[in-house]
């Protein structure tokens, strides 16, 4: 569908290759750990760092935004061609702690390339695939003779994701004028394995909640009290019985209202994936998979909702017994959300239902810890298939459709946005995301680039949004 000739592209990768790698490892070393409040002048550092890096690609706006925590960097190229589709890449600037002793074999924020593998924190999550977007317009621009992208193209890279985003809806919010867009590029993602590239669909939601039980006024004995008075350790044991039927399926009524169900050819879809169980397992650590009946574990995880137990406790913990009814107990929750669910709704459900099952003498409070929404792109949206076509190209094979069990801020931007969501990344599980020894494939990498330079004609060929 696009005109961006391949042999044009590749040349231009394979001059400026080693140049895009030295500059990569220069925004590596700035050990921009957003949870650690003593390297918040290092994340800083990295913001300046990246604005300075975009202009220099020749985005004319390369904006520092501050928010009330760390720096989010934008930045904006127009095409020119008002009828051009505006598309937003997404993406984070910050890292996760990461030192020697963890387990590093080298220092985490001193590149190190071996076997054609680059190690480093950051390397895969997210600098190196925020990063190869500058590389990537570049070579597009090169082989098609372009001085200006063929899409406004508008980047997001936040300072905060891996402390949980706490300010990016705010952000996005009050600057929703400047993001206005047609759809969101999400590079902070991966792939299936390396000899099978996808392209992710779409990402669970999440809400999560403490529900603390009070029983009497004071532990009291078991004996003198016990089978008389109720017990809000008994009861949090009740709720955590209760929360599934025994199909295994979520037994809080009204939960499942709105979900979208998986179409016939997406469980073709997902049932292509060389998925091997056994190995899942290990990666799980654990021994047997369990869930709701009449789906396939991949469809549990990714397309399906889910409920929870993270915590339960309450009562006397210590070494031999007590014989008490303890005064209070607690229950942790957690829901995974799917497209069609709404977060506020579900979160009532949880309240009537805790509130419907409690016998009288048990008080009880919910705190819910806010939320994260699903986001879902259909299978023939042009821009998601602008993205497949794009992915295909670059690695020279079918590309094939996953989605993300996790949540995360993309569905922020599509709330408050209104556009569809998109996922294009390379990282492959071997990378060690959050882990001792992250690294990045760098033939990937440059796949990744190459993807991009694609994509920018492919989406102005293919898609004209109203």
């Amino acid at each position: 569908m696009s005109t961006t000739p391949d042999n044009a592209v590749r040349a231009y990768l394979a001059d400026h290759r080693d140049a895009f790698l030295a500059d990569l490892g220069q925004w590596l070393r700035i050990p921009s750990v957003s949870a650690d409040p003593g390297r918040t002048e290092d994340v800083r550092r990295s913001a300046d760092w990246l604005a300075a890096k975009l202009a220099e690609t020749g985005f004319p706006v390369a904006e520092v935004w501050e928010t009330e925590g760390l720096p989010a960097v934008f930045a904006e190229w127009p095409s020119g061609d008002p009828t051009a589709p505006t598309v937003l890449v997404y993406g984070h600037h910050d890292v996760q702690p990461a030192a020697r002793e963890d387990g590093w074999h080298t220092d985490p924020f001193e590149p190190v390339t071996v076997g054609g593998r680059l190690y480093a924190r950051g390397a895969a999550d997210d600098k190196g695939q925020v990063f190869f977007h500058t590389l990537g317009v570049r070579a597009h621009l090169a082989a098609t003779g372009r001085t200006a992208p063929a899409v406004n193209l508008k980047l997001l890279i936040e300072g905060e994701e891996e402390s949980g985003s706490p300010n990016l809806p705010a952000l996005v919010t009050a600057r929703a004028d400047r993001l206005a867009c047609d759809a969101v590029i999400v590079s902070d993602t991966g792939m299936w394995a390396e000899d099978t590239p996808t392209v992710c669909t779409g990402m669970r939601g999440l809400t999560d909640c403490q529900i603390d039980l009070y029983g009497p006024d004071q532990d009291i004995h078991s004996g003198s009290f016990g089978g008389a008075v109720p017990n809000p350790a008994t009861e949090a044991a009740r709720l955590a019985a209760a929360l599934h039927d025994a199909d295994r399926r979520v037994a809080i009524p009204g939960f499942y209202d709105g979900v979208i169900e998986l179409t016939d050819r997406e469980r073709e879809l997902f049932a292509e994936l060389p998925f091997d169980e056994d190995r899942w397992l290990a990666t799980a650590h654990s021994h047997a998979t369990l869930g709701e009946r009449g789906t396939t574990t991949l469809e549990r995880i990714w397309a399906r909702p889910a409920a929870e137990v993270n915590g339960i406790g309450g009562g006397y913990q210590g070494p031999g017994s007590k014989t008490i009814v303890p005064a209070a107990a607690q229950l942790k929750l957690s829901f995974r959300l799917v497209a069609g669910q709404d977060a506020e709704a579900v979160q009532q459900a949880v309240r009537d239902w805790v509130a419907d099952r409690l016998p009288a003498g048990i008080r009880h409070e919910i705190t819910f810890w806010g939320a994260t929404r699903p986001c879902l792109t259909p299978l023939d949206h042009p821009a998601l298939q602008s993205v497949t076509r794009a992915m295909g190209r670059a690695f020279e094979t079918e590309i094939r459709y996953t989605r993300e069990g996790g949540s995360g801020p993309a569905a922020d931007l599509q709330d408050v946005l209104g556009v569809p969501v998109l996922f294009l990344g390379i990282s492959v599980p071997s990378d060690g995301w959050h882990a001792p020894n992250e690294k990045v494939e760098l033939d990937l990498l440059m796949k990744g680039v190459e993807a991009t330079a694609y994509l920018w004609g492919d989406l102005a060929d293919a898609w004209r949004p109203s």
